[in-house]
This record gives structure tokens, C-alpha cells and sequence, in this order.
């Protein structure tokens, strides 16, 4: 029998037209109340979060990211694919297209970055944040559906909730940057310390200030996710049933955060 799979939803994806059997749930972690819809896809389990809360109320920089990932953590759910809304730092990554990431920048500034603060010391390895066997998934899927697709990408994390100004968008694409957002860190950080294998589906709403002939609003990300939305759903419902099929990657003997849940 195949684990559940995770799902973490950003600004303008419905996920309830996805699954089957849907209900809403609570679970309580060491770091919070997490609300839940737990449902189908096919034979496979699959468990959304909101990453804004229930209405878009939670800015980015106020969101619990480790409860969700805990939340995910003890649901036994070990791949997690999310949704993310960013600006494109290249002329050559055109709004309207998808992003999958390879790497990150973190310009956040004010979040809890870590599980590993009180009763263990744990150095994680970041060489390779987001998951291959996911990307490739993913990477199939979209194109086979004829989806503009950027691969190996690097994720640029603002603080937010303010759009970033045109001079650190030329410094964030100097480093190295193809997309910012606010949301992507320290989320794969800590799914990366909780042992889960993720990938975020970047969708480009907008080309980032200074690039962007206009001023940035928040009406046009909400514009362009709508207009993506059925290729979004689509995506996700022939991804997430074959990620439930995907070899388990954390045994049942590796239980990295147990000891945040026996203290």
C-alpha cells in the first residue's frame, strides 16, 4: 500500500476539486494546529494544506512553516509537491510558463528556519534541496501536456509581503536567480531536515520590478494564477498518483523529528 502524498497550495490554487472522499481535518504539532483537507486521487492518499490559511489571510512571512511540514512529518508523508507564484528574474523565463527548481537564495529575514534548535544539534545537507524523482515526475507530466517548462532553476526567497525593489532583483539575478518568491524558504529547508523529498511548481505570474514595464499588484498575480488553473490542476491530478508509486525514500526505522514529538 502506497504512503500519502503531500500537497502544499499557494495563492489562487482550489484544491478541493482534486481529490475524492474529501474531509477536513486538524492535527496538533509540537509548533501548532494544522488544518487539513485529506482525500483521493485514484487509490492514492493525498493530504493539502493551504499555505495562507482558509480565505488568503496569512501573509508569507507569518506563516507557520514548521508546523505544516511537521503536520506532513507525522501524517507519514514523505513527498510533497507545492505550489508557488513568483516573478521571473530572466526575460527568458516569460510569464505564463512553470519553473522546477534545482536551488535556492534566502533573503528571508524574520522566520523560524529550523527544527534543530532545543535538544538535538542536526547539520543538513543542502546540495541537492529538491527532489530528482519528483522533478522528473513533474517534468513528464507538463510536457506531455505542452506546458512552457524552465527545469533546474534557482529559487530566489524575498521576505515579503512587499514586492522587492528593482535594484535587489538585479542583485538577486546577478547571484544567480531565475524566480523570486516569498513562501519557497524556509519550507524546503525544513522538508529537507524533516527527510521529505519536495518540489515546488513555480508558475511565473509576472516579470520582477525593473523588468516588469509596469508597477507590480497583487490583482495581476491573482490574474495570471487563474488563467493558469486548469493546466495546474491537470498537472497535479496525473503527478500527484504517481508519486504515491514512487519508492519510499525514509524507512520506517528513520524518524528524524521523533524527538521533537517524545519531549
Amino acid at each position: 500500500m502506497s504512503r500519502p502524498v503531500g500537497l502544499i497550495v499557494g495563492t489562487g490554487v482550489d484544491s478541493v476539486q482534486l481529490l475524492s472522499d474529501a474531509s477536513l481535518s486538524n492535527i496538533s504539532t509540537p509548533f501548532g494546529e494544522v488544518s487539513y483537507v485529506r482525500g483521493f486521487m485514484g487509490d492514492v492518499g493525498v493530504c493539502v494544506l493551504k499555505r495562507h490559511g482558509e480565505g488568503h489571510v496569512i501573509p508569507p512571512h507569518l506563516i507557520n512553516y514548521r508546523a505544516n511540514i511537521m503536520a506532513l512529518y507525522m501524517l507519514g508523508i514523505d513527498k510533497v509537491i507545492t505550489t508557488s507564484a513568483v516573478g521571473s528574474l530572466k526575460k527568458s523565463i516569460e510569464p505564463g510558463s512553470y519553473a522546477l527548481m534545482d536551488g535556492f537564495l534566502d533573503f528571508t529575514k524574520v522566520r523560524a528556519q529550523t527544527f534543530f534548535e532545543v535538544g538535538r544539534v542536526f547539520h543538513t545537507d543542502m546540495t541537492h534541496p529538491y527532489s530528482s524523482a519528483i522533478t522528473d515526475v513533474l517534468t513528464e507530466e507538463m510536457s506531455a501536456l505542452g506546458l512552457s517548462l524552465h527545469t533546474g532553476e534557482v529559487y530566489v526567497a524575498a521576505e515579503g509581503p512587499r514586492f522587492e525593489s528593482p535594484q535587489e532583483v538585479r542583485m538577486y539575478a546577478s547571484m544567480g536567480g531565475s524566480v523570486v518568491g516569498m513562501t519557497g524558504l524556509p519550507e524546503v529547508a525544513l522538508a529537507r531536515e524533516a527527510g521529505l523529498e519536495y518540489q515546488t511548481i513555480a508558475i511565473v505570474t509576472n516579470y520582477a520590478a525593473g523588468i516588469s514595464p509596469s508597477l507590480l499588484t497583487h490583482k495581476e498575480v491573482l490574474d495570471a494564477m487563474s488563467a493558469a488553473s486548469t493546466s495546474l490542476v491537470e498537472v497535479l491530478r496525473r503527478s500527484l498518483p504517481r508519486l504515491g508509486q514512487l519508492p519510499v525514500v525514509r524507512g520506517d526505522d528513520e524518524h528524524r523529528l521523533d524527538f521533537l514529538l517524545n519531549s
